[in-house]
């Protein structure tokens, strides 16, 4: 299927691994011309080599700037001051109890979860609205619906992006423009091997058998029982990405192997 990218702008926040590298991997390969966007220059330019290595290297840009800061989202605006497609997939996540999460915890998840969405949201959007087209994505998550007990600070972010995707979605009234959320179960990315032994109740086992344990005592709801894997996740971002999905706006569109039960 044509998605009908080539040639257009995008924007992928956290994109040197993980969910952030499968998508802007994904929206290159449609034609896409695309800024990576992280901290680290290091790993910056291996994203840069990865997506590169199969051709199309002349539409890859990358930006070393801490966009959960106001002076890094100016860094990036002064580096890319339009796009099409703006992919908020920047975020982070822990286990911890409830009574643990300090203030500065809580702050934290905010400003780097959803503060620096809506920052990028609304340097990006009225330009969208001005050449009337372009997307806005906001990558939560399930915990946004079925939040975690041990990741309340977490899923309070996914629940707030929710609502930030919903309410820009009303501005875009009668324009080609979109605003969506893409809500992905657990994902295989950098990082949860450790966060899956940090949960597991024998973090010496083989990780196959702490992956299983995993989604039969954590997340026996998932109709899937394993981990999504990131090229999922970006297959649907690359749709909801793309001017065939013109009617889709305003949604939680899940991509969560079926862990959450309730219609939403």
């Amino acid at each position: 299927m044509d998605l009908q990218l080539t040639g257009s702008k995008a924007v992928v926040t956290g994109s040197t691994a993980g969910i952030g590298l499968a998508i802007a991997k994904r929206l290159h390969a449609e034609g896409a011309h695309v800024v990576l966007v992280g901290r680290s220059a290091r790993k910056l330019d291996q994203a840069e080599a990865e997506i590169g290595a199969s051709g199309g290297g002349d539409r890859i840009k990358t930006v070393a700037a801490d966009v959960t800061t106001s002076e890094g989202a100016a860094v990036l605006l002064e580096a890319a001051a339009e796009t099409d497609i703006l992919v908020n997939n920047l975020g982070i996540y822990e286990s911890k109890p409830f009574e643990d999460i300090t203030d500065q915890d809580w702050r934290t998840f905010f400003e780097v979860n959803v503060l620096s969405g809506a920052r990028l949201a609304r340097a990006y959007l009225p330009g969208m609205l001005r050449r009337n087209r372009g997307r806005v994505i906001f990558i939560a998550s399930d915990s946004a619906l079925v939040v975690p007990p041990d990741m309340i600070h977490y899923g309070m972010t996914k629940t707030a992006q929710l609502a930030i995707s919903r309410g820009l979605a009303g501005l875009t009234r009668g324009t080609k423009v979109t605003v969506n959320a893409v809500l992905p179960g657990t994902t295989r990315s950098e990082g949860i091997e450790d966060f899956l032994r940090s949960v597991a109740a024998d973090p010496d086992q083989p990780m196959a058998d702490i992956e299983a344990g995993f989604f039969a005592t954590e997340r026996p709801t998932s109709l899937i029982q394993r981990m999504i894997e990131p090229e999922e996740v970006a297959a649907l971002v690359a749709f909801v990405a793309s001017p065939l999905s013109g009617a889709t706006n305003g949604a939680a569109l899940r991509v969560d192997g079926g862990i959450t039960p309730t219609i939403f």
